[in-house]
């Protein structure tokens, strides 16, 4: 027993347990690292979770120029105030801006479904 007692105080004289604690805590760390890796991975694979089982947002009914619905007439014309440009510089950009009204000429977004899709739902003509 004291031979084995003599060569571990060797061991540990000669820098063998400095090798021995830094390899332990590196081995910690990246032990500490994968169990953050795998807690963070279960938390975003329940987020995402949570936002698939959400249905989904209805479309806004928005035109081409960016512009609701409710700002266009029956006919499609839009009446949202815009900055017009009114001065360039050499480079074909704009320098100064007044207010326009929006040259759009037709919404083309999605359509309401009441404009969509309406079935008659008495039976008042079949007497």
């Amino acid at each position: 027993m004291g031979f084995w007692f003599v060569l571990l105080v060797i061991f540990i004289l000669c820098g063998g347990g400095a090798w021995l604690v830094e390899n332990l805590r590196e081995a910690l760390r990246t032990r500490h690292e994968r169990r953050l890796a795998l807690i963070r991975a279960d938390e975003r694979r329940v987020r995402e979770l949570a936002e698939a089982s959400r249905p989904p947002e209805p479309p806004e009914p928005v035109c081409g120029c960016t512009h609701h619905l409710a700002i266009h007439d029956k006919q499609g014309m839009c009446h949202a105030v815009v900055e017009v440009p009114t001065g360039w510089d050499a480079d074909h950009k704009p320098l100064a801006y007044e207010p326009g009204m929006c040259r759009c000429q037709q919404y083309v977004g999605p359509q309401p479904l009441s404009q969509v899709w309406a079935e008659d739902i008495t039976d008042k003509g079949d007497g």
